[in-house]
């Protein structure tokens, strides 16, 4: 099958960003890399680790054919570079901070090598970190919640849910195993290759 692409789904303040920067300081021994994403927003001193790109310039990539995937959401765009497409070729298993509403596009992309993981969190926890963020007003918090709990409806039952309610630590024991195993898959079939 090769490399694997896992991507990192779950609503706006489910601790996608920090459930990747973890993984990244205990995975030194995995054949894998966290992509960076593009994204029309200017970085926060805290929060989503992120490369920001200007409208004009995020433009120019589409056209260009720099961005592997590409979306819109919440008023912003959102870009994953070309070079993961190399990575995956390469051998190299790649995460991502993917979009739940772009899913079905990214699979007919990457097909069987995509492995989509939902972060989930319970409403409550999920607007008190909204609201500690404080990146919105309460009433786009209120519609924030009412659009993820439609999205929600919609996964299918082979999405594989983590459980991001309590510390992250736990959320990221995981997801490394998951890694690990299916990293694993990808170096026996590459020596049996």
């Amino acid at each position: 099958m090769g490399a694997r692409l896992f991507y990192i789904m779950g609503s706006s303040g489910s601790g996608k960003d920090t459930l990747l920067k973890m993984v990244r300081e205990r995975m030194d021994h995995l054949p894998c890399l966290v992509a960076h994403r593009y994204i029309t927003r200017k970085p926060e001193l805290e929060g989503e680790n992120h490369i920001w790109v200007p409208e004009t310039e995020f433009e120019k990539r589409v056209k260009m054919g720099a961005f592997a995937m590409h979306w819109e959401a919440n008023g912003e765009r959102y870009g994953i570079g070309k070079e993961i497409d190399q990575w995956l070729a390469l051998g190299i298993n790649v995460l991502v901070n993917g979009s739940r509403e772009y899913l079905r596009e990214a699979q007919g992309l990457y097909g069987v090598r995509l492995v989509p993981v939902l972060l989930q969190v319970a409403p409550e926890k999920l607007k008190q970190r909204l609201e500690k963020r404080g990146r919105e007003s309460l009433s786009e918090i209120e519609a924030r919640m009412a659009r993820d709990r439609l999205i929600s409806q919609q996964f299918p039952a082979d999405v594989i849910r983590i459980d991001n309610n309590d510390q992250p630590e736990l959320a990221v024991d995981e997801l490394l195993p998951l890694i690990r195993r299916l990293s694993e898959r990808t170096e026996i079939s590459a020596v049996g290759a």
